[in-house]
């Protein structure tokens, strides 16, 4: 990944590719959702390669039912959730735990403030994030002890502008809920644009205040070896599976 941007040695993270795992066909190999299809138990065992690579348990792997909302959960204890909340984001200032997002070409962000403690996985497809989940995710770190100032976010793999064809109803109903996003619009072929999902992405967490934030530069619809992408998949009538970024707050005690 070409990324100059690092959290510090307190933090742990990964933006985990599809390689790896123990999934096959449309799925291979390290798909970490059961909700397209794929074997439960070769999901179960991909997410224990994840956890086993962070050096943790899967229990202490906090994951949630994503549904491109503004919706973020604070994970205030180390237990595992009783049961799996539907939102987009988590923040802790827990350490002994991490916090992940699954995705196939919407962006995951991962936001750390190291000197306070708080950390941050968001899941931010266009809805997620013309509808404020990148705001709200800092509001929620700020309130668990972060300072905007220093807070940094690093946004994934995810599909790039000259991969993301859409038409101009996305275009009218995304300015219809906010008419500064024309920039990242371009036009392409008649009746359509490219749009530019890391670049908004990065602009909103600009103008949240943060104190710093940058793209790992990488397509997920390119990269097919590499990433999973549910646009490509469905421009190839395939299933797609989903991939895993994550974080977590280290100490000296950890596990």
């Amino acid at each position: 990944m070409k990324t100059t941007l690092y959290f510090s040695e307190n933090i742990r993270y990964r933006f985990f590719s599809r390689r790896n795992g123990v999934s096959e066909g449309d799925f291979a190999s390290l798909n970490c959702s059961v909700k397209v299809g794929d074997d439960p138990a070769k999901v179960r065992e991909n997410m224990r390669r994840v956890a086993g690579n962070l050096g943790c348990t899967v229990e202490k792997l906090f994951v949630l039912h994503q549904t491109h909302s503004s919706i973020v959960i604070p994970v205030v204890s180390r237990e595992p959730f009783e049961k799996t909340p539907y939102g987009d984001a988590l923040v802790t200032n827990q350490s002994h735990l991490f916090l992940g997002i699954k995705t196939a070409d919407c962006a995951p962000v991962l936001l750390a403030d190291s000197e306070n403690g708080v950390v941050a996985a968001a899941h931010a497809g266009w809805r997620g994030a013309v509808g404020g989940i990148l705001e709200n995710t800092i509001k929620t770190m700020i309130e668990m002890g972060a300072k905007a100032q220093n807070i940094s976010a690093l946004i994934g793999p995810c599909i790039a502008p000259q991969s993301y064809e859409v038409g101009e109803d996305m275009k009218e109903a995304f300015l219809h809920q906010d008419a500064r996003a024309s920039l990242f619009f371009v036009p392409a072929d008649a009746g359509k644009y490219r749009f530019d999902l890391p670049g908004y992405v990065l602009a909103r967490l600009e103008h949240a205040g943060i104190g710093a934030a940058e793209w790992v530069g990488e397509d997920t619809y390119a990269l097919e070896k590499e990433y999973f992408s549910y646009r490509r998949s469905s421009h190839k009538g395939e299933a797609s599976g989903r991939q895993i970024s994550v974080i977590g707050l280290l100490d000296e005690a950890l596990f």
